[in-house]
């Protein structure tokens, strides 16, 4: 368990910025930061980080809290977890007692599987380091490739020993069990003996946003024919090929500096651009491009320089990650090598200097790349030119952004020579199609969805009842409270004390914002004032997600509006007691009529006895609550309710 004491130095020390631009890109807006929600795929940025607060709210997917419930949303790690990662990040020491196998036994799955991971990943680059078949095989087929101790530190490399079960052996002597060193893919079960998956290979560790291990890849150094050149770890619980980019963790930093990233393929290609002085740089882990890894590039930057071998293999890879990258909305460059190289030999053959020169010569925008492309091999001939020209008007009908499609036409137009009308006709064809195609693939699943049972009873239409007419008027009053606690309502008496003293008697419905309201009324009879900054350090996470909910504005108005066009937007906390005073009012008015409600079911219920004293009792009350209840309505200026 750790201390309220270490919990409350991990607060002290988090940068919410700091942290949340670990995985995601923020950019400034006024005092605060915003950016692309990295819990939905969205086209506009409506996730904003509150430096000022020490808050984040995600209007996309309704998320929000501070740094520590950041990372346990964005990781699926569990509080515990959570303060841990905080911790090492930021320096923190936490004392825990030696783990037992017992306590290896007693994780979750989830924990087993990332600490077996990191352990694999210290026992391979140990056996780099400091076994003999690793230094003689492994080390020396890294320094023929110019790795230097930097880079072997930087990304982790190891090697495995050419044994059916070493690391199975030691993992299970360390507390391991074999379910999760199955689970993990680092052993394979056959005919009930275990062996280990990545034997006799140089190891190249896959690492999540977070730094963590998820997976491994391997490459074989010997020349056996029925043994892959590399093999990768299978997909477990904590790791999708299709979501992780090779390389990411290492280049996140320099992405955001130069706001662009290079999209390579290998696990060597990312490691040798790295060698010659280019950090900004991510491979897809020996998969397919996928729009999973896309998404996971626009979190950091909207520009993408695609590199490919200029083999007909390289060229035809480059064709289908060009669209792919068009479609998720990110702006495409393209460097094509020359025939033969990659980058991790092209770079090598020619030095870090000329390289970097090279790829800043030889950068192209897509159309261009497509239209030399394509254009080569149909110059003489009519029906060829006019299907390269389709292809590459469909490359743009891609596009999301209906002005960068407009752009890319006219470039188009230029360089080819044709009419502008003709393409945008083309365009729109092929984006009507599309739409078309769209819509009956919906109609398809729509039609396949079961028919509902024509025996079963109608379900009524469900209406806004009073109940939650009362919780969106405690959920202004909580509002209040978070955003102006301090504010003076009347002489000599602060919001948090008016609020007090007109519901101190009021139930509330939502035992959230009970909950919350309560913490202010005990804070006041301690002779505190507290604010929306004491429920971020000291409320739960559904607390916390609450407050950033209603403290984070998801539009500000620009100072332009009032400087250059004379535009006052109101300001609420000017009429904060006006705003206070018709709150209180509204609350009351729906608890009257939530009584009113109430009685007339009391009534009914003592009509069924033919209780007539009852009957007559609570008519009486019910002519009571309906005298407060039209006061109310008139101060109000609304028609009063049916009860």
């Amino acid at each position: 368990m750790i201390s309220r004491q270490t919990i409350d130095e991990i607060r002290n020390r988090i940068d919410i910025v700091d942290v949340v631009s670990d995985f995601v890109s923020l950019k400034r807006s006024g005092q605060n930061y915003k950016a692309l929600s990295p819990f939905t795929n969205e086209k506009t940025a409506s996730f904003y980080v509150v430096p000022s607060k020490g808050i984040f709210k995600d209007f996309s997917s309704g998320k929000g809290g501070d740094g520590i419930t950041f990372v346990m949303e964005h990781e699926g790690m569990s509080y515990v977890e959570a303060l841990k990662y905080l911790a090492k990040k930021y320096g923190v020491e936490i004392k825990e007692d030696a783990r037992t196998p017992e306590d290896l036994a007693a994780q979750s799955e989830r924990d087993s599987l990332y600490i077996v991971m990191a352990f694999a990943k210290d026992y391979f680059k140990e056996l780099l380091h400091k076994h003999d078949e690793g230094r003689s095989i492994g080390l020396s087929y890294f320094r023929e490739r110019g790795f230097n101790d930097r880079i072997l530190e930087k990304f982790e490399l190891g090697y495995s020993l050419n044994e059916w079960n070493r690391l199975h052996d030691e993992a299970v002597k360390r507390g391991f069990s074999e379910q999760v060193l199955e689970k993990s893919g680092l052993v394979i079960k056959k005919e009930d003996r275990m062996y280990d998956r990545f034997r006799g290979r140089v190891i190249f560790p896959v690492h999540h946003l977070s730094g963590k291990i998820v997976a491994f890849g391997a490459r074989i150094l010997t020349k056996e024919k029925d043994q892959p050149k590399y093999i990768n770890s299978p997909e477990t619980d904590i790791y999708r090929k299709s979501e992780v980019l090779y390389g990411l963790y290492q280049a996140k930093n320099e992405i955001r500096k130069y706001d662009f990233c290079y999209l390579v393929e290998g696990y060597t290609d990312v490691i040798s651009m790295h060698l010659a002085g280019i950090e900004n740089v991510v491979a897809s882990s020996g998969t397919a491009l996928t729009e999973d890894q896309i998404r996971l590039m626009r979190r950091f930057t909207e520009n993408v320089t695609v590199l490919f071998d200029g083999d007909a293999a390289g060229i035809k890879a480059a064709l289908r990650g060009i669209d792919l990258v068009l479609k998720g909305g990110l702006n495409v460059r393209v460097v094509l090598l020359p025939e033969g190289e990659d980058p991790d030999s092209y770079s090598k053959k020619m030095g870090s200097t000329e390289f970097q020169q090279y790829l800043k010569s030889h950068t192209t925008d897509f159309i261009s790349f497509k239209i030399d492309l394509l254009s080569s091999d149909a110059s003489r001939d009519p029906i060829k030119k006019a299907e390269a020209i389709r292809e590459i008007v469909t490359s743009i009908a891609l596009i999301p952004d209906p002005i960068k499609r407009s752009v890319y036409i006219r470039e188009t137009s230029d360089l080819l020579k044709i009419q502008e009308s003709v393409l945008l006709t083309e365009l729109n064809k092929i984006i009507i199609q599309e739409r078309k195609k769209r819509d009956q693939e919906r109609m398809r699943e729509e039609v396949q969805q079961p028919l509902p049972d024509v025996m079963q009873e109608p379900v009524a239409a469900s209406k806004t009842d009073v109940s939650t007419m009362m919780q969106m008027q405690e959920r202004e009053v909580i509002r209040l409270l978070l955003n102006y606690s301090e504010s003076t309502v009347e002489e000599d008496v602060d919001l948090v004390s008016y609020f007090i003293g007109e519901f101190e008697e009021l139930d509330f419905f939502n035992p959230l914002y009970a909950s919350i309201f309560k913490i202010f009324q005990d804070a006041k009879l301690r002779g505190e004032l507290i604010d929306s900054m004491y429920l971020v350090k000291n409320g739960s996470e559904e607390i916390k997600r609450l407050v950033a909910e209603l403290t984070v504005k998801k539009h500000q108005a620009s100072k332009y509006w009032r400087e250059k066009y004379h535009i006052i937007f109101f300001d609420e906390n000017e009429k904060i007691s006006e705003n206070a005073h018709q709150n209180v009012l509204r609350r009351k008015y729906r608890y009257v009529q939530n009584l009113l409600e109430e009685n007339i079911e009391k009534i009914k219920e003592a009509e069924e006895l033919k209780n007539l004293k009852k009957v007559d009792e609570l008519i009486l009350v019910q002519h009571r609550l309906k005298q407060v209840d039209l006061e109310l309505a008139s101060e109000l200026g609304v028609i009063s309710g049916k009860y």
